[in-house]
């Protein structure tokens, strides 16, 4: 995937610029240059991430993509999202190809709503595939999301987007509303 179908398949669960976001298993940050395209310079991101390195090579790619006059405010976090984390109060999040690495994945998703005010929204990317592999252990096709996301507490799960996937045949995007 291009950065183009990074934003494509997020931008609808957006509704508006600005706000305080958190990107969770944030890696390399594909998704978290989309969302500072999407939310702009009055946005403010916490890119999440166990793994230093990527969380360099991320800052860096940032850096390169948008000058400080029109970047959000971004705040690089070395950390496991599963543990708890000291975020403000945040608008929306979202956790993209990283919720299949988790075996309890109600659990963590309730963790993570703990964080969103009251209105914020949750952005989930995912494969749509029902088996396991050693690259998605423990695969969230949608049908499967939106149990996970009632159960931990979300409201109004909606299907934003799909982008098919040479892989995995299919990733999809959905947003969910924390009441």
């Amino acid at each position: 995937m291009i950065h183009a179908d990074h934003i494509n398949l997020i931008k609808d669960g957006i509704r508006e610029p600005g706000g305080v976001w958190a990107d969770f298993g944030s890696g390399a940050g594909a998704f978290t240059l989309a969302l500072a395209e999407l939310i702009g310079t009055y946005g403010e991101i916490y890119s999440i991430d166990k793994d230093k390195h990527a969380l360099g090579r991320q800052q860096r790619a940032v850096e390169e993509r948008f000058p400080i006059a029109i970047r959000p405010t971004l705040h690089y976090l070395h950390a496991d999202f599963t543990k708890p984390l000291d975020l403000p109060p945040l608008d929306g999040a979202i956790i993209a190809n990283a919720l299949h690495f988790q075996v309890e994945t109600t659990i963590v998703t309730k963790q993570l709503r703990t964080y969103l005010q009251p209105g914020g929204y949750f952005i989930i990317v995912e494969y749509n595939i029902k088996r396991s592999n050693p690259w998605v252990p423990h695969p969230v096709p949608f049908e499967n999301w939106k149990t996970i996301a009632k159960r931990s507490g979300f409201t109004q799960t909606q299907l934003i987007a799909t982008r098919s996937s040479r892989t995995f045949r299919e990733i999809y995007a959905a947003v969910s509303f924390n009441p």
